[in-house]
């Protein structure tokens, strides 16, 4: 097993009952005889697209399925396409999973950011809450613009000078949309207590609120 998986395991026993969602899925899959024709014909487009049927976030996103095929959209370029390596960009992913502590997606992302080089250690500092110690160049300024954004709701000319000198314009905008996109998505996971997948326990500690 990967030492971060195993440190995901010991996460889960000693804080699962705490961070798993409070009640019933609220959104859960629409029977086939209920669905309108919009929302067929969005599953059928998702399929077209993903090769794959919807799930996760797109399950509770069914309900407006114009809003599911434009996130759907989005997702086809911020996930697969973006100017960033998958390296920064499921950095971006997992910032924002731990910010809404969004199980759904840090268990979804968390294997993909580590099969893209994000180390382990910066993972387990993600999950934790702490700025990662010993970050390469180009995550210190993608985790630098994520975190002021975050908190200033802007950023300063140095960190965004920084930030396009590492990634270029691009890949700030493109920052910027994944923690949007991602943003939105955990939104409506937690608002619609969208489940794990069976069998998962919660990977993250919830936050103090």
């Amino acid at each position: 097993m990967h030492p971060f998986l195993a440190t995901l395991v010991l996460v889960a026993a000693v804080f699962g009952a705490a961070a798993s969602a409070d009640g019933q899925d609220r959104m859960p899959p629409i029977p086939a005889d209920k669905l309108t024709d919009a929302q067929k014909k969005a599953i059928d487009e998702f399929k077209a697209a993903r090769s794959a049927d919807i799930s996760g976030p797109f399950v509770p996103l069914l309900r407006s399925p114009e809003v599911m095929n434009r996130a759907r959209a989005m997702g086809d370029y911020l996930r697969y396409k973006s100017a960033l390596p998958p390296r920064l960009s499921e950095f971006v992913i997992l910032l924002t999973a731990r910010r809404w502590t969004q199980q759904y997606e840090w268990n979804a992302h968390a294997p993909l950011a580590l099969q893209g080089g994000l180390r382990a250690d910066v993972v387990t500092a993600v999950a934790e809450g702490r700025r990662p110690a010993g970050m390469a160049g180009d995550e210190d300024a993608v985790y630098t613009l994520w975190e002021e954004v975050q908190r200033t709701q802007g950023a300063s000319d140095a960190t965004y000078a920084r930030a396009v000198g590492t990634v270029g314009e691009q890949g700030v905008i493109d920052v910027l949309g994944i923690t949007g996109y991602y943003t939105m998505l955990a939104m409506v996971m937690n608002t619609a207590r969208t489940p794990l997948p069976a069998g998962i326990t919660p990977p993250l500690a919830p936050f103090p609120r």
